[in-house]
């Protein structure tokens, strides 16, 4: 996981400076309980399945990761030099909590486990990834998924 505190200028400068986005309405929502939910995972790791294409610069899009994709098929190509991968090459877990996921499921917190997940690249511009997320939401809703676990990487 990269650090602020541990990049070099003037990069953390360039991050420190970052506005924060606000919203002209509230995005978050209520609703039922987790043990009535279905979860999918989204990540900003830059995952994909082996095999699949790669992510390229920062265009915003986004790579299906079906649920039964095992940890071993699964292959980060995020693009920062300042992104520290050993975390994932030791646990997929640690940005793709796929296992975490399931073990809620088995304990009955959460009600399902969603049939596919979705990463996105990190560090891209979020308004470049509005038109990519505004179609992901329709595939979240043909799998049934009423809450999503985001994890920024």
């Amino acid at each position: 996981m990269a650090r602020l505190d541990r990049m070099p200028e003037p990069m953390r400068s360039h991050l420190a400076k970052l506005p924060c986005p606000s919203f002209k309405n509230q995005p978050w929502v209520s609703g039922q309980p987790l043990a009535h939910r279905r979860v999918s995972l989204i990540s900003t790791a830059g995952l994909q399945r082996r095999g699949d294409r790669p992510f390229e610069g920062m265009s915003g899009d986004y790579r299906v990761i079906p649920g039964d994709t095992k940890a071993k098929d699964l292959v980060m190509t995020h693009i920062s030099t300042n992104f520290d991968r050993t975390g994932f090459q030791r646990d997929w877990n640690v940005v793709f909590p796929l296992d975490r996921l399931r073990e809620l499921a088995i304990e009955g917190i959460i009600e399902s486990v969603a049939a596919y997940h979705y990463s996105f690249m990190g560090a891209t511009d979020p308004a470049e990834m509005e038109p990519a997320a505004r179609n992901l939401v329709r595939l979240l809703k043909g799998d049934r998924v009423d809450a999503v676990l985001l994890v920024p990487v």
